[in-house]
């Protein structure tokens, strides 16, 4: 496979081709498959990042710490600081293997590593020859809703993920076991309807479920996405996509023990989202001259029971009883917008803006006379505000100097801005294939 600056969507005169010539498509893929058939292309992606908390800001925006508020954290180890130790750090790296199995499926593994974890962020097979447009994805995969969630850190614009979908879905995004269903429309416009039934098993974000909660988790599939991504035909140099994209989970709580009282959340919880990507080629060599607009949007809502535990008895024969109190509804969102220009062959320069908590309100841990409970606080809304230079002296490797502002509102409605400095070596060595759009 080859590496592209980037792969142009699937417009409208590729489709109509596809359609008014069906045999010559079909004898083309089938002489493509015969080439291909079951290859297997091996891929190791490798990054370094240099970190440098310039000053020191608020950690973690408020209202997104999943309401605990002693000392725990929303899945970062350190803080908003990204997991790094100031200095360099062995970034995340991937080893991919990617095989087209005849002309049935294409299959992809792909193992993600750092210093201390390894972990296989997707194993899954996709269909190759269903008729009318139709695409069945199963295994574990990254999630199409919006935009960025299903791209890996290598296709970023950016250093880190923005933080709409990090702090709704989680640090790696919305990522589960599942199947998906994907159909293009035989239309002039690009259009791909999509619907995926996920297992629901996230460690954080919005389908996270904590088993030490008095309820019986629910059996999968707990998560229910479903997504459109439309692309009008504007030319030979002009691409852009539009997206809508929504899901329900079933199933979603948190759940703190304090040793002789323990206290909890669980309800369900949908979501919405909108975004948007606009590229245009220059046609001058190495992206010179290139410009990628791009922006998401997303909102989340969550109706949630609140269970009190009160532990009864002594020593071996104690026991947690739990009763429950109320009912609680949080609502929170969250964009980003970001642009990108190619100002020289092979340099790029990109500035981008977020705002997370325009709507904050969320579960916040309190204490009163002596009892923990939960209640719904209203907060201020967080920002961060990013610029970025990237390089790239062959395709397949590009060293990328990123400046961030946090500014983050803290619980107590207290601001206070960070600095922070970044540069990220990554370079992908063997196959790998051309970018999505």
């Amino acid at each position: 496979m080859s590496r592209a600056p980037y792969a142009r969507p699937v417009l409208a005169g590729l489709t109509a081709l596809t359609l008014a010539a069906p045999g010559a498509a079909a004898a083309q893929w089938s002489a493509q498959s015969e080439d291909r058939s079951w290859g297997l292309d091996v891929s190791l992606i490798l990054e370094g990042i240099y970190y440098n908390e310039m000053t020191r800001g608020n950690q973690d925006p408020a209202g997104f710490d999943d309401g605990h508020d002693h000392g725990h954290s929303h899945g970062h180890d350190h803080g908003h600081d990204h997991g790094f130790d100031d200095g360099f750090n062995l970034g995340h790296s991937e080893l991919v293997f990617e095989a087209n199995l005849g002309d049935l499926f294409d299959g992809v593994l792909m193992v993600g590593f750092d210093e201390d974890h390894v972990e296989v962020e997707e194993a899954f097979l996709t269909t190759r020859a269903l008729p009318g447009g139709f695409q069945i994805k199963a295994g574990k995969f990254l999630s199409d809703i919006g935009y960025i969630n299903s791209r890996h850190g290598h296709d970023w614009d950016f250093v880190d993920r923005p933080l709409v979908n990090e702090y709704l879905f989680g640090d790696h995004g919305l990522q589960d076991t599942g199947v998906q269903a994907t159909w293009v429309a035989p239309t002039e416009m690009y259009t791909q309807l999509g619907v995926e039934l996920l297992q629901g098993d996230q460690d954080e974000g919005i389908a996270a479920f904590d088993s030490d909660l008095p309820v019986s988790e629910k059996s999968g599939p707990r998560v229910t996405t479903a997504f459109a991504k439309f692309g009008p035909n504007l030319g030979a140099d002009h691409a852009v996509q539009f997206g809508v994209s929504g899901g329900y989970v079933a199933q979603t709580g948190i759940a703190e023990d304090h040793g002789n009282h323990a206290h909890g959340l669980e309800g369900d919880a949908w979501f919405g989202g909108l975004d948007a990507v606009y590229k245009y080629s220059s046609g001058r060599a190495y992206g010179h001259g290139d410009w990628t607009l791009q922006g998401e949007y997303f909102y989340m809502r969550q109706s949630l029971d609140q269970y009190d535990g009160h532990e009864h008895g002594h020593g071996h024969h104690s026991h947690m009883h739990w009763e429950r109190t109320s009912s609680l509804t949080t609502k929170q969102d969250g964009l980003y917008l970001q642009a990108v220009y190619g100002f020289a062959p092979r340099w790029e320069a990109g500035l981008r803006t977020e705002a997370l908590g325009l709507t904050n309100d969320a579960v916040e841990g309190s204490h009163h006379h002596g009892h923990d409970y939960f209640e719904v606080e209203s907060f201020g809304t967080s920002y961060r505000h990013s610029a970025q230079v990237t390089f790239r002296p062959v395709e397949p490797v590009f060293l990328r100097a990123q400046l961030s502002q946090n500014d983050f509102i803290d619980d107590h409605d207290r601001r206070d801005r960070g600095l922070e400095f970044m540069l990220q070596l990554n370079v992908a060595l063997g196959a790998h294939g051309a970018h999505r759009f």
